[in-house]
C-alpha cells in the first residue's frame, strides 16, 4: 500500500512538472508611450499559447506567459511588432507604425515617420 500511494505521488510529481515545464514567463522590452499601446500591445497578444501579456508604459517592459510548446518567444515579439511596436528582435513595419494614433508613435531611430509623441 504505501508503494502504491509513493508510485501515484512519483507520478503526480511527474506530471505537474511535466507540464509546468512548458509555461514560460519572459521580459522583453517594447517600444511605446501610453495606455492606448497598452491595450494594443496586450490585446496583440490574445492568442493561442499564451496566457498573460502585462506591458508597463514607464519601464517599457513587457511581462508575458506562455506555453513555449505553443507559441515561441519569437512569436511573441513578431506579433507585437505586427502591431506596430519595435522588439529588441523585430523592428515593426514602416506601414504598422504609420498606423497607429499620433500619441502612440514613440521615438524611433531611423524612422521617416518618428514624432515627438505627446508622453500620457
Amino acid at each position: 500500500m504505501k508503494s502504491l500511494r509513493f508510485l501515484s505521488v512519483a507520478l503526480l510529481v511527474f506530471l505537474g512538472g511535466a507540464v509546468s515545464a512548458q509555461s514560460k514567463t519572459d521580459s522583453i522590452k517594447v517600444s511605446g508611450n501610453c495606455g492606448m499601446c497598452k491595450k494594443t500591445i496586450e490585446k496583440a497578444l490574445k492568442v493561442p499559447g499564451v496566457s498573460s501579456a502585462n506591458w508597463n508604459k514607464d519601464s517599457k517592459m513587457l511581462a508575458v506567459s506562455y506555453d513555449a510548446s505553443k507559441v515561441s518567444l519569437d512569436d511573441v515579439q513578431q506579433k507585437v511588432a505586427n502591431a506596430g511596436y519595435d522588439t529588441p528582435k523585430f523592428k515593426a513595419s514602416e506601414a504598422a507604425y504609420s498606423a497607429l494614433p499620433t500619441c502612440c508613435q514613440y521615438d524611433r531611430a531611423g524612422s521617416k515617420t518618428s514624432k515627438k509623441a505627446n508622453k500620457h
